[in-house]
């Protein structure tokens, strides 16, 4: 067998330098525990970025992939199969909200073709394309193509590739006076949130805030966007992180826990917009294939579970309560934030921008965790995840922070 040290060398001369991953390389999963291929145990606190919802090898989803496999890999998008056309009319039915769905590849092909909608309808409306403005706020992430990029209100993720696509606005997040007065002009066509920002340091929005913009979109005849990609399918205890805010939008964008691994997105389309990307208007060559859709269709029957939302409930408590007993004892915690599995942990100023060098830590001691920028550590573990692997996790936590305090 092939040492990690050996396999890891690959990356470096084979793969483009954009990521900086640990030293270590993974093998296989089973529910919230990873093992290396140097036989080593983790537990899985970052769950691929909220991807794994149902954690690794969950039976579901590899039985409905196997059995997918071995009928229908792929037909385009000039026919259809079951599977696609079952997932639509599920995420439909349970968005409470859509009339229609678009499935496509991933997360940031789901927010552009929010953006290329809703320029679309403005268009439609006869909107001239300098009144075809989208407004973000700073903190977000929506993607790493150039209009989702330009989207992300955070210039470091600006740097080196201007010129930008022209058409998007920035304010400040959880700030309505702020958003308000960039709509006064009459000139923005949608705006597009995360009704919790991830990277930007899990910070939820504010239920008042949600509300003012779609009382604000409903004034100037904008569309509201709910980026839910990393929030939503039942990370924050609501199968849709908006459930929990009782605010509705005319867009909402998913992905990530959609295919629990397997790469799939989808945007889900309410009636102010549910007609206007005609024949033509936008496509995807692999985007809701019969195998993404299978094992999509097989996640979210566990999702829409009841006991599973119990879980993140319970376990969301768990998570807290152990966080605020390590800080107790070693206080390194400015802030702990967020809504169910979706936690961030603010570090105190003497600690600002060590997160990298905490996590370094944590893989020492086995435990897969990630950050939301330089100051904050983030928890989104599996949905699922039962009690012996939260206790697991939290004690290595607790060893890992001690090490790195020295």
């Amino acid at each position: 067998m092939t040492d990690s040290q050996s396999l890891y060398s690959l990356f470096e001369q084979y793969c483009l330098p954009v990521y900086r991953p640990r030293r270590i390389v993974l093998e296989r999963g089973a529910g919230s525990r990873v093992f290396d291929t140097d036989g080593r145990d983790y537990v899985d606190f970052g769950a691929g970025i909220a991807v794994n919802a149902l954690g690794h090898a969950h039976p579901a989803l590899i039985e409905a992939l196997v059995a997918q496999a071995g009928r229908l890999w792929h037909t385009s998008n000039v026919f259809v199969s079951e599977p696609p056309l079952r997932l639509v009319e599920s995420l439909v039915g349970a968005s409470r909200f859509a009339e229609r769905a678009f499935l496509c590849n991933s997360g940031a092909e789901a927010n552009e073709a929010a953006i290329k909608l809703a320029r679309k309808r403005a268009a439609a409306q006869g909107r001239a394309p300098e009144h075809r403005v989208i407004l973000t706020f700073r903190g977000s992430f929506h993607g790493r193509t150039l209009a989702t990029v330009t989207a992300t209100a955070q210039p470091k993720y600006h740097e080196g590739f201007e010129p930008l696509p022209p058409g998007f606005r920035y304010v400040d997040f959880n700030d309505l006076t702020a958003a308000d007065e960039a709509m006064a002009a009459g000139d923005v066509c949608a705006v597009l949130v995360e009704p919790v920002q991830g990277e930007g340091g899990v910070m939820p929005a504010d239920g008042a805030f949600l509300h003012g913009l779609r009382a604000l979109c409903d004034q100037h005849g904008a569309l509201l966007m709910f980026d839910e990609i990393q929030c939503g399918l039942g990370r924050t205890g609501h199968l849709f992180a908006w459930h929990g805010y009782g605010v509705t939008p005319d867009v909402v964008t998913l992905a990530k826990a959609l295919g629990g691994g397997f790469p799939i997105g989808a945007m889900l389309v309410g009636a102010k917009a549910a007609d206007v990307m005609q024949f033509g208007a936008h496509g995807t060559t692999f985007g809701g294939n019969p195998l993404a859709a299978s094992v999509a269709n097989a996640v979210l029957r566990e999702l829409l579970s009841p006991a599973l939302h119990a879980n993140v409930q319970r376990q969301t408590q768990a998570l807290r309560d152990g966080i605020a007993s390590i800080d107790e004892e070693l206080g390194l915690f400015a802030d702990v934030r967020g809504r169910g599995l979706m936690i961030g942990a603010q570090l105190r100023q003497a600690h600002a921008g060590r997160a990298g060098d905490i996590l370094d830590r944590c893989v020492e001691h086995g435990l897969l965790m990630l950050q939301a920028g330089p100051d904050v550590l983030r928890f989104v573990p599996a949905l699922n995840i039962g009690d012996a692997d939260i206790d697991e996790g939290l004690a290595r936590l607790r060893a890992a922070l001690g090490a790195y305090l020295g």
